[in-house]
């Protein structure tokens, strides 16, 4: 009885000891999501209109050459960009965001893939060493951008998929990525990056009017690769936001878990203590009677 108490106890102090890390963890991702947030906040309005007017732009000009991003061909080689983290314990995050980038390539790219023409660039380490493990045609090149997230360190990223797209090594790139929508919510979405896709309302009557100045040509050409930088930028603050809002939900359960737990284990060893104590005394009793007698 007295190991059986024991093995409670030692139980207990264990637990106790992973809801302190828990509850510490939520913290952190707390303080973390506060700063993530207020960043994707105040860009998404902005990458939201540079992309309207890129859509824009693209749909209602025809420049000889200055479409080459948004020029559509035939796909046999796709590049897919793939942001999930660094760090597990977000709960089903990751899981969520490699399940898609599957069902992606199985849906839309299975004839690319069966001939090995689907690559994956991985952004966060999650990402990059399960599809290594699982024998993906992946690129390690862009996976530490989390450990020091700039605005520099992600145009490197999405300048390489541009110059890969114009040399034609890739005839679609497409990112995977959680869009934020608050701590406890996020939206998992595979979203076109190259070619640029046009406005849903293109070919309609209304046309946006344009004043170019300097010309048509240098002005896309210089607007193209400057909003594809910002999109992808726009994507991996969202998808910041994203983890660390899920990793909070998820310590908060895990700290909501122990504690039913602890409450659980407390029963049992007071229990167990009592059936101890009522041995005890029975055997007192039995003891004193057996004098007696």
């Amino acid at each position: 009885m007295a190991g059986q108490l024991k093995e409670v106890r030692n139980r207990i102090k264990s637990v106790q000891s992973t809801q302190q890390i828990t509850k510490a963890m939520k913290m952190v991702s707390a303080a973390k999501l506060r700063r993530a947030q207020d960043a994707i906040q105040q860009m998404r309005p902005y990458a939201k209109k540079l992309q309207e007017m890129l859509s824009n732009i693209v749909s209602n000009t025809e420049v000889e050459g200055g479409n080459a991003l948004a020029t559509e061909r035939a796909v046999e080689k796709v590049l897919l960009i793939v942001i999930t983290s660094d760090r597990g314990l977000a709960g089903a995050y990751n899981a969520n965001l490699i399940k898609l980038a599957k069902q992606t390539i199985r849906e839309k790219y299975n004839t690319q893939y069966s001939k090995g023409n689907v690559t994956i660039w991985s952004i966060g380490k999650k990402g990059y060493e399960h599809f290594a493990k699982n024998n993906y045609k992946v690129s390690d090149a862009h996976k530490d951008i989390f450990l020091n997230l700039t605005f520099d360190n992600v145009q490197k990223a999405s300048q390489a998929a541009i110059q890969a797209f114009q040399n034609r090594e890739f005839d679609a790139v497409e990112i995977i990525y959680s869009e934020f929508k608050n701590a406890a919510t996020q939206r998992f979405v595979a979203e076109p990056f190259l070619p640029i896709p046009k406005a849903q309302n293109a070919g309609s009557a209304n046309k946006a009017d344009f004043i170019f100045d300097p010309s048509k040509e240098e002005l896309i050409a210089e607007l193209m690769p400057k909003i594809l930088n910002t999109q992808l930028y726009k994507a991996v603050l969202d998808a910041n936001a994203s983890e660390h809002g899920a990793r909070m939900t998820a310590m908060d359960k895990a700290s909501e878990n122990a504690n039913e737990l602890l409450r659980n284990l407390k029963i049992s060893y007071n229990r167990a203590r009592q059936a101890a104590i009522t041995t005890e005394l029975t055997e007192i009793v039995s003891g004193a009677a057996a004098l007696q007698g």
